[in-house]
């Protein structure tokens, strides 16, 4: 398993109309080492919300912030 993780697991969780959604990272993924797939290493587990793998932005060298926004709240994506 390569030390870069190919995508970041969040937890995001719905507030309703006009609010932005709360994406807190809580995990990553990296390609299975033995055929298709991907190992997921979670630190928490999301009961109440939606689990989303984003692939890492290009500009994210220390892996930290939300796909979303540089705080832990985000838009919500329909269908993601």
């Amino acid at each position: 398993m390569s030390n870069k993780p190919t995508l970041y697991a969040y937890a995001v969780k719905d507030r309703g109309r006009n609010q932005k959604a709360i994406w807190t990272r809580i995990g990553a993924a990296w390609p299975h080492e033995k055929g298709k797939g991907f190992t997921i290493e979670l630190e928490a587990f999301p009961v109440d919300g939606r689990l989303v793998l984003t692939e890492p932005k290009a500009d994210d060298k220390t892996g930290e912030g939300t796909p979303e926004a540089d705080t832990s709240e985000g838009s919500a994506k329909e269908g993601a």
